[in-house]
Order: C-alpha cells, then structure tokens, then sequence
C-alpha cells in the first residue's frame, strides 16, 4: 500500500500534535505538514503535494470551509477530511457542498480518524455517525432558506449572526467592506432575514452558530 501524505489544519496546537501521534501509529501514514491557520495550509498546499488534509472548520483567516471551497478549486486531487467540533446538520451539508470528501465530529472515538484516514485513501468517502445523521436531518429540511446560501455566503451569514459588523467581517476574511456588504444583501434576498437580530434568532433556532 502507498504511504498517503497527510497533513494537518488546526488552530490549536495541542490538538495537531494530538492528531499527529495518532496518525503516525498508521505505518502507512506521514504527516507532512501542520498549520494553525487557514491561508499558511493553502500556500502551502497549492505549493506542495499532500494526498489528504484533515481540516477543522473553526480556524483563523477565511475559515474552514471557504479554505476548503478554495482548496478543491485550486488542487481538485487533494482529498479533505473535515474533523470538526460542529455537528449541525447545516455545517455537515455545507461542509460536503464544498467539496469535502469525508466529515468527521470530534466526539468520534480517536481510532475513527485513522480508520477515516484510511478509508480516504482507498477511494472512499468516510463520515462519522453523528455527521451522516446531521445529513440526513439536512436533507429532510431541504426547504429552510440558509441551504440556497453559497459555501461563502453561508459563512458571512454566521457571522452577520454572531453580531459582528461589516468591517469586522471584511478584515478577517480579507476581502473588502463592500464585497461583504454585496454578500450581506444577498443574504437578506434569499433567506428574508432583514437584521442581524432575525439572522441570530434563525442560526441559534437551526444551530448554527458555535
């Protein structure tokens, strides 16, 4: 069997090392990289071969799933694990919208992401219990209006939710105030959520917020 090349992106390094030990008790695993934010994991992956990233959605930058919407833009062949705390049906269905290949909570037990790990490498495309039932859940409320939200708009609606301002959200996605405020009235259309108050009130009532 080919060594796969795994590499890792979480913002808490505690966790990387955590995840490195166990991975590398594979003996057909390497981790070749870790990163605690989003924009060192995509210079470094669009520069350099990896077979697998296991990527957290909660990280610095532009965040986990616009990295991941990017990434599978930019290296189609690189196969992305999501291992992340979220649970929610919208996140798990974002998440895969994006392009992930696998979706693993952090409550699975730590043997899953070896096995999920190896699952990716043998063409498949892993996900934990927890995840394949926030799936099926999304699929059953395929009507509610955060689901017609792009991977990014999705992602500027959560924090339009969490109350931050336009500025705020612009600098830590490094994009303009205006294109956020083109993103925010986009999100008002679709969804009919004309405030940050009614957005709050939906993203709490669908958990969607951390």
């Amino acid at each position: 069997m080919t060594c796969l090349r795994v590499a890792i992106a979480d913002d808490h390094a505690v966790v990387r090392t955590g995840f490195r030990r166990l991975l590398e008790l594979e003996p057909n695993v390497t981790v070749v990289a870790e990163f605690g934010d989003c924009e060192t994991a995509y210079t470094w992956l669009c520069a350099n071969r990896a077979d697998i990233l296991v990527l957290d959605l909660s990280m610095p930058g532009r965040g986990g799933l616009e990295t991941l919407r990017r990434l599978k833009a930019r290296v189609p062949t690189l196969k992305i694990l999501v291992f992340s705390m979220h649970g929610a049906p919208a996140m798990v269905s974002q998440a895969m919208q994006a392009g992930a290949d696998g979706y693993l909570t952090k409550s699975s037990a730590p043997e899953a992401l070896i096995s999920a790990v190896l699952d990716l490498g043998a063409g498949g495309h892993p996900l934990s219990q927890e995840a394949a039932h926030a799936l099926n859940e999304a699929g059953n409320d395929s009507q509610a209006p955060h689901l017609v939200l792009s991977p990014r708009e999705f992602q500027v609606f959560t924090l339009l939710a969490q109350g931050l301002a336009v500025d705020e959200i612009a600098g830590r996605l490094c994009v303009s105030a205006k294109t956020v405020a083109n993103y925010q009235t986009a999100i008002r259309q679709k969804t009919g959520l004309g405030n940050a108050l009614a957005m709050f009130r939906y993203a709490r009532t669908h958990t969607l917020l951390e």
